[in-house]
């Protein structure tokens, strides 16, 4: 039997929900085969409207979450997944999504709060280190920074090079800063002695 295509599965998908409008899962079908075909704002509408239908359908809030990344609509996916982590915390990817969304925030804080609790539940996530890297850099912690980029490129996970280019200003800057040279000046007034003669 040959494969499905994505018109197939789609067409398939709004057959469903024509036969079964109330099943929350048809809806939820519907909105993976809209991702996948890149429509993304008909996805969120049959994510919006599995979720109507089944509140606690986790996987609708953690999807609707994603294509609201998708679509840039950063504190929309907050409440989605924020939705998500209170249905089920244990998923990694919850934590995940929520971690992308405060990073398009520019909320390093948060960005790494997320990424951490990925690592919790999944501590081999190449992804998730390498973005704790970027929120720590941005905290001005070079060495967590370090310790989580080593561990993403050890998992296979390669930086950007704006990102590589970031972590040298980092070190150069570290180095000015250690690099301070005090000198004593002989016979020079200080406020704890006065001047020699």
């Amino acid at each position: 039997m040959a494969s499905e295509n994505q018109r197939g599965r789609l067409e398939r998908c709004l057959k469903e929900v024509e036969d079964h409008p109330d099943r929350a899962a048809a809806h939820y079908n519907l909105g993976l085969a809209y991702t996948v075909s890149g429509r993304v704002r008909q996805a969120e509408e049959a994510y919006l409207r599995a979720i109507e239908i089944e509140p606690g359908f986790v996987e609708a809030w953690i999807n609707l979450g994603g294509v609201r990344l998708l679509r840039w609509e950063f504190k929309g996916c907050l409440e989605a997944t924020s939705e998500a982590a209170k249905l089920r915390a244990d998923l990694p990817i919850v934590h995940y999504n929520m971690g992308q969304a405060y990073l398009y925030l520019n909320d390093p804080e948060n960005l790494v709060r997320c990424n951490e609790r990925v690592l919790e539940l999944d501590r081999d996530n190449g992804a998730a280190h390498y973005h704790a890297a970027v929120g720590y850099l941005a905290l001005d912690n070079l060495g967590a920074a370090e310790r989580h980029l080593g561990r993403a490129i050890e998992l296979g996970h390669q930086p950007t090079q704006d990102f590589v280019k970031a972590m040298e200003q980092a070190h150069q800057k570290k180095r000015r800063q250690s690099n301070v040279t005090l000198v004593e000046i002989s016979g020079a007034e200080t406020p704890e002695k006065k001047k020699e003669e």
